[in-house]
């Protein structure tokens, strides 16, 4: 029986966050492109919470954009309240997250693949890899077709044989009722790829008509709207904005759960896969910080043209009517009625300690990986992985190095060094708390750290790379200036030290030593700076945080050089550790399992000692001498 035979440079299956970054990475960089999906109208959705960004999560998305991709323009052009978080502490901890229309989200992102050359939109189930001497050919759909290709990027999300529960109730489906994919999971057993369950969930969307917000607490947007991507005129995101709400459980909402705990799947054994500990349910929040009396609930728009508002912090898996009880046991909801249940969805993942930092696997040439399909959670987690995965795609295909980043260049960066290197027991979160030298890795200078790479790779163009080094010159000359400038006691400046409460000069004193003073900034004293320039919002920014946080960036900078260090020594591919004889029974077992790339990457794999890496250094030493 004739089948439909076609050939593409890459295939990319999946068409959730990772898998748009995927492929519009891969066409941009010039190859013919083909992306799969369960459904076309599916692509770019948020099945979960509808914002982007968020603490870290943020960071990802500037560095995304840096990078030259998607999320972050799109997110630009469709969201409806955005805010700043953290903006009472220090820069390093900013982070940006905006309310989405989530249908226009999706329809925009949609719309931007259509119109991507040399890519291919195609509404088909990828039920079968096909590898051939370790490397991948191409992919097979449930109907049989066979398409061809060079490599293809994994970016199943949470489809593969996914289960959709809430109490005794199961569905076999993907999130929000779309197809599950049943057979993919098959074939990777059978080409060597381990595979687990994971869990997560979502909870309940509620009719807007049926909430009493008189007894909330208005949550309102930034007053002036920083856009996500670089390449966003600010002017163009000053809108009128929609609010959310913010309410609380209480003991009652407590007592009406842990008399169904029972009930819940997450409780009764149901449930087979591991869910995230840094998103629990509202089950895992009232057993697990019983002295609790109330968890924060967010009542959030699902978009502009619809009256589904998400109810932020109460995930859940307990059966409908106990849903019913808690929800309406929550101030403002007490007749609140129910859109669309809350569940929890079980799938199949790997272990992305199969993938190499580039995310292609090490046991299929050609093959990639990015989003919840290696472990992790969250759209911009996914959309990170896709686009890099994208990326070295299209560099295999070119003949070119992978790009890797490492933890002391960005978010990304931390996010899949942990993935590769780490036993993850549950879906892999980003947080701040996770970057070593987050003080350098911060929101506001992702163009910075990033934009350079994005040119080598192709995805930025010649005019935005122009603009960003130029804006490194004027940052630098600035902080230098800045440095030099002796400011005297005279009347003009003790007027304005005293409008700020700082206390008054008594002799000279440097420009930069009144900036580090925490109650006073560089556009503060611009009144008694004479000699300085103008220069746009986002170089006083970065001339600002060079001067009052310098003793700190120092010390950061020189921790990456040690790291920078080791991650340079390159260890040999596969390489048998055996022959290492002083190294450790347990080290020399991980590092033949993990296989990593570099003495960086093996000081950070559970069980390899700081004395094994001492040994690792002397062995390399002395292979380099005998080979010398």
């Amino acid at each position: 029986m004739p089948c439909v035979r076609e050939e593409y440079d890459i295939c990319v299956v999946g068409a959730g966050h990772a898998g748009c970054e995927a492929a519009l990475a891969c066409a941009r960089l010039g190859f013919q492109t083909i992306i799969f999906t369960v459904s076309v109208e599916s692509i770019a959705m948020m099945p979960c919470n509808p914002n982007i960004g968020g603490t870290s999560k943020g960071h990802l998305v500037r560095e995304i954009d840096a990078l030259g991709g998607q999320m972050g323009i799109n997110i630009d052009k469709t969201f409806i309240q955005s805010k700043m978080l953290n903006s009472s502490k220090g820069p390093a901890v900013h982070s940006l997250r905006a309310q989405a229309d989530k249908a226009e989200y999706s329809r925009r992102m949609r719309m931007t693949l259509e119109n991507t050359d040399r890519l291919t939109i195609r509404q088909a189930e990828v039920t079968e890899l096909m590898v051939e001497d370790g490397r991948i050919q191409g992919v097979k759909t449930f109907s049989g077709a066979m398409y061809f290709c060079k490599a293809a990027v994994l970016c199943t999300g949470t489809y593969l044989k996914s289960r959709c529960l809430y109490g005794d109730t199961v569905y076999h489906t993907g999130p929000n009722g779309l197809q599950s994919a049943d057979y993919l999971s098959e074939s990777l057993r059978q080409h060597g790829i381990e595979l687990f369950r994971f869990k997560t969930g979502t909870p309940a969307r509620i009719d807007r008509r049926s909430i009493d917000f008189s007894k909330m607490q208005e949550q309102k947007g930034d007053e002036t709207v920083i856009p996500f991507s670089f390449t966003t005129d600010p002017e163009e995101v000053q809108i009128d904005q929609v609010s959310c709400w913010l309410t609380y459980t209480n003991p009652e909402t407590h007592e009406i759960i842990r008399k169904n705990l029972d009930r819940s799947p997450l409780y009764s054994g149901m449930i087979e896969g591991t869910g995230p500990r840094y998103c629990p349910s509202i089950e895992d929040k009232v057993v697990k910080f019983a002295e609790k009396e109330r968890h924060q609930v967010f009542i959030e728009p699902e978009g502009l043209y619809t009256n589904e508002m998400y109810v932020g912090g109460m995930s859940s898996s307990l059966p409908e009517d106990v849903q019913y009880q808690m929800y309406r046991s929550v101030a403002g909801l007490e007749d609140v009625k129910i859109v669309r249940n809350a569940y929890a969805i079980e799938y199949d993942c790997i272990d992305p300690r199969q993938l190499y930092p580039s995310l292609e696997f090490k046991k299929i040439k050609g093959l990639f990986s990015g989003g919840q399909f290696n472990g992790s959670s969250g759209y911009e987690e996914a959309a990170a992985q896709g686009l890099v995965a994208g990326i070295n795609a299209a560099m295999l295909l070119k003949g070119k190095e992978p790009l890797i980043l490492d933890r002391s260049t960005s978010y990304i960066g931390v996010l899949i060094d942990d993935l590769v290197t780490k036993e993850n027991h549950e879906p892999y979160r980003m947080m701040t708390s996770r970057a070593e030298y987050r003080l350098l890795l911060r929101q506001d200078n992702a163009d910075l750290r990033l934009t350079k790479m994005g040119y080598e790779v192709g995805l930025i163009d010649q005019e935005r790379y122009e603009g960003v080094m130029e804006k490194e010159r004027l940052i630098e000359q600035e902080t230098e200036r800045v440095q030099h400038v002796n400011i005297g006691a005279n009347a003009l400046v003790q007027k304005v030290l005293a409008e700020y409460e700082s206390t008054p000069l008594k002799t000279g004193i440097t420009l930069a030593e009144l900036i580090r003073r925490p109650e006073l900034s560089y556009d503060a004293l611009g009144r008694i700076d004479e000699g300085r320039p103008e220069l746009p919002a986002d170089v006083r920014e970065q001339v600002n945080i060079n001067i009052k946080y310098d003793g700190y960036i120092r010390r950061q900078l020189k921790q990456v050089k040690e790291f920078k260090r080791l991650e340079k020594k390159k260890l040999p591919e596969n390489f048998d550790y055996d022959q290492v004889k002083s190294l450790r029974i347990e080290a020399k077992q991980k590092l033949n399992l993990y296989q990593p790339v570099n003495v960086g990457q093996a000081s950070r794999i559970s069980g390899v000692s700081p004395a094994d890496i001492s040994v690792l250094l002397v062995y390399l030493e002395q292979m380099k001498r005998k080979n010398s």
